[in-house]
């Protein structure tokens, strides 16, 4: 049974940075795609950032709205995922997820929340 288990959100001003993390257990983390989403108030869930493949070399896909502010990495050997935000904005404010799936992500799927199997509760992070 694999469980994602995020943490770091909390509440911060514009242009400030806050780096979330992401917990796996129960499964072999480096079989799994991993990735971070969001979703706001009123809004649809969005993919922010990914590691689309499975491997050493993952392709890593990124939101046009965060890209050069945002950085994902992972540390593959505690099994653990981070989603480094800097340069805040009040438009970042929403619960950030992270997701887990088996199946390589295309362009076309990796920022789309159906592909994506297994999800955390969520963090909430507030910009203001």
């Amino acid at each position: 049974h694999v469980q994602l288990v995020e943490s770091g959100g909390g509440s911060v001003q514009a242009g400030e940075s806050l780096t979330l993390s992401c917990v796996v257990s129960g499964a072999k983390y480096r079989s799994y795609c991993m990735g971070w989403f969001r979703q706001a108030p009123g809004k649809e869930r969005e993919g922010v950032a990914v590691f689309a493949s499975i491997g050493h070399d993952s392709t890593i896909r990124y939101a046009d709205s965060v890209k050069g502010r945002f950085n994902v990495s992972r540390d593959s050997a505690e099994g653990t995922m981070y989603l480094h935000m800097t340069d805040l904005e009040p438009e970042d404010s929403a619960m950030y997820y992270c997701a887990g799936d088996p199946r390589r992500k295309t362009d076309e799927s990796w920022h789309d929340g159906f592909w994506w199997m297994f999800w955390g509760q969520g963090t909430q992070v507030t910009v203001s």
